[in-house]
């Protein structure tokens, strides 16, 4: 692994439209789930997985994530900054070696999610594998066990799914190779050519992970990453990795909101 470093990409550069107005004024990755910023507990949970580089994509009052940090950092009890990331030294549960925070800047033109990844490369240079994470999901998936595996592997992407109720699937074939997208209810399917007969339908938990080298042929450009998975699946293994964690929650609606939040009271 690259100078021991694990890196995450936090994609929380989103206009949170389904959150209505808990989004008028502020950035959906500063909406608070039991009193505490979206944001701040998926760093916390990266940090006491031992993720010690991560990047954070804004656009939508992206200042507001960007002041939010420097008080993040400064509870750490570090507070010192370093360009336009901020350095903090971790003492979430345990020890750990310094954390680099770094900021995806697209203020200026939100990228998406596939040119988010094109726009922040540069961050990834010294890094073997990135984990992308939607800062809007929720869960205890082993993360730190899924990237040191896929830095063994040969495969160029892993796509973390579910066999969950959902009517936008990823479509895989019989060697589980990423083919496209397909929607239950439409028929659509974005595939080359028709729906094969024999393919696996799953639903994506919003977390994946790639090795930067293979995404440094594409133009920098906004652009969804599925379309980008499928290019690279024409040459490269981009597998699906069934996930079964005690729990998932994708946070995109004020009622999926407050259904995590009675679900996580009720085991305190």
């Amino acid at each position: 692994m690259k100078r021991n470093r694990r890196t995450a990409f936090i994609l929380a550069a989103g206009l949170g439209t389904r959150l209505k107005e808990l989004t008028a004024n502020t950035p959906k990755a500063l909406v608070s789930i039991n009193n505490k910023p979206l944001l701040e507990v998926l760093l916390e949970e990266l940090i006491k997985q031992d993720f010690n580089h991560i990047v954070i994509n804004i656009h939508h009052f992206g200042e507001q994530i960007i002041e939010f940090l420097g008080d993040f950092s400064t509870t750490l009890r570090s507070g010192r900054n370093d360009g336009d990331g901020v350095v903090i030294s971790s003492e979430v549960e345990k020890s750990h070696a310094d954390v680099i925070i770094e900021i995806s800047d697209e203020r200026p033109l939100l990228m998406d999610t596939g040119g988010a990844i094109l726009q922040a490369l540069p961050y990834f240079e010294q890094s073997e594998a990135v984990l992308v994470h939607n800062v809007d999901v929720l869960t205890n998936v082993d993360l730190k066990g899924f990237y040191d595996d896929f830095c063994k592997s040969d495969d160029a992407a892993w796509l973390l799914t579910q066999e969950r109720i959902s009517k936008r699937k990823l479509v895989f074939d019989n060697n589980n190779n990423f083919l496209g997208r397909f929607n239950t209810e439409t028929n659509d399917y974005d595939g080359n050519g028709a729906l094969p007969n024999e393919c696996k339908l799953l639903s994506f938990s919003g977390i994946h992970l790639f090795k930067p080298q293979y995404f440094k042929e594409f133009e920098v450009k906004p652009c969804y990453v599925f379309g980008l998975y499928q290019k690279i699946a024409e040459n490269h293994k981009v597998t699906s990795k069934l996930i079964h964690p005690e729990y998932w929650f994708d946070l995109g609606t004020q009622e999926q909101l407050k259904n995590a939040e009675s679900w996580l009271s009720s085991r305190r």
